[in-house]
């Protein structure tokens, strides 16, 4: 059996083009790290910032399953350089995953590194604790689970609405553990506030605000589960909308200031503007039309695919191509039972999504699959989508904005790589270097 090393020495020559930290990232990002006891975290009492878990789980175990990682959370992030691969700067999304091959320990002189086969391939560098975790709100609630920063403290994470109403087997996406990472943590008596008081959010902000003196957080999220009736009498777009208007009120041009909604008809996507959003992300999963169907079951029956599609580009008049930016699960393309059996299918296939969009102004960007264990895909498919998927994607994801004459979107940070900041994809890392793209 070829080793990992082997795998990916193979794909980085295979692959010149593509930056040798994205193939490391990749390949973290799809099957996960496991940490020594020395290179856990001391929850928020500790010097390392510790992971938030600030929407979805993403670990290839549940919470009993993580070991001494469960109690001492792992780093929020992890960073890479150096080692015989000579890598640049390379920010990693921890995901924790106990039988991976990739193992994060200190050496004899204390120095945490990555460790492929038993060799060290990477000095390693984690997070320092921000001053603004130090703080608590005036309920006694921590800063890091009202408003987590992520990305090296780029972004605010301000997921408003823990839970999915997409609900159940019928209407779940396949591959999202949003309804059960809320329940495990609520079960591990971990804080986890369902619904965000705008005033909560506020005050974190306002503490971010006071000792964020480098103003290194420079945009934020507003994200959550799928809203299909109301909640607290409010529908999507007024729900998340209303902490938009209150920040960009009090804080105003403080943050770039983005949502993550589902694709929702113009008017809808016009309040977002109004309460003071700039840059809308309404994502579309996975392209083929089979595959979403089968694994976004709830959003097939709301909304339907082609209306998603539709919507999304009815959003271009609103807030401009530019500032329309939908996801997608990169991976799950190839998820049993129903996915592509080749990586020649898969890449075909989402190349041709990234095509639809592109040669219309709009620049999707792409999270690499976790293949979570609760979720039915994760099941199905503990080992995720194979790196060469992955790594062709990073190609065709770059030739395909050159095609179109598209550059790196705005509110991701800097591009290209030893600079990205972004952490759940290689997506930045594989752009041709880049200053902070401002929107327009």
């Amino acid at each position: 059996m070829q080793s990992r090393t082997a795998l990916v020495e193979d794909l980085m020559e295979r692959f010149p083009h593509v930056p040798k930290e994205a193939v490391f990232k990749e390949d973290l990002l799809r099957g996960g790290l496991a940490f020594d006891p020395s290179a856990l975290s001391d929850n928020e009492d500790g010097d390392v910032k510790p992971k938030s878990y600030f929407i979805f789980s993403f670990d290839h175990g549940t919470l009993p399953e993580l070991g001494e990682a469960a109690l001492r959370r792992p780093p929020e992030e992890i960073v890479l350089t150096g080692g015989p691969y000579d890598l640049r700067r390379t920010v990693v999304s921890v995901r924790v995953n106990p039988s991976s091959p990739y193992r994060v320990a200190s050496s004899e002189d204390g120095m945490l590194g990555l460790y492929l086969d038993g060799k060290r391939i990477a000095d390693v560098g984690v997070p320092p604790m921000p001053e603004y975790y130090r703080h608590k709100l005036s309920n006694g609630k921590s800063v890091m689970e009202v408003a987590p920063t992520i990305q090296w403290g780029y972004l605010i994470y301000l997921t408003a609405f823990r839970v999915c109403q997409y609900f159940g087997a019928k209407e779940e996406c396949q591959y999202c553990d949003i309804n059960h990472n809320w329940r495990q943590h609520k079960a591990a008596g971990r804080p986890y506030t369902g619904v965000k008081d705008v005033d909560e959010v506020l005050e974190a902000l306002e503490i971010i605000d006071k000792y964020d003196t480098a103003k290194t957080s420079t945009a934020y999220t507003l994200t959550g589960g799928a809203i299909t009736s109301k909640v607290q009498g409010l529908d999507e777009a007024d729900f998340y909308g209303r902490y938009a208007k209150a920040i960009e009120e009090y804080f105003p041009g403080r943050w770039i200031g983005k949502v993550v909604a589902q694709a929702l008809p113009k008017d809808d996507v016009q309040r977002f503007k109004d309460y003071g959003v700039q840059i809308y992300h309404p994502n579309y999963e996975v392209w083929d039309e089979y595959l979403f169907k089968m694994y976004c079951p709830g959003k097939e029956r709301y909304v339907g695919r082609d209306e998603w599609h539709k919507r999304i580009l009815d959003s271009r008049d609103v807030f401009g191509a530019r500032n329309v930016i939908p996801n997608f699960v990169a991976g799950v393309e190839m998820a049993e039972p129903f996915g592509f059996k080749t990586v020649d299918e898969a890449i075909a296939s989402t190349t041709e999504g990234l095509r639809f969009f592109m040669s219309n102004g709009i620049t999707p960007r792409f999270t690499t699959w976790c293949p979570e264990p609760t979720t039915p895909l994760g099941k199905e498919n503990p080992n995720g989508a194979p790196l060469e998927y992955h790594i062709r994607l990073l190609d065709a994801y770059r030739s395909t904005m050159d095609e179109f004459g598209l550059s790196s979107p705005p509110g991701y940070g800097p591009s290209g790589a030893g600079r990205a900041v972004f952490s759940v994809s290689s997506f930045m890392d594989s752009l041709a270097p880049n200053q902070e793209a401002v929107e327009v």
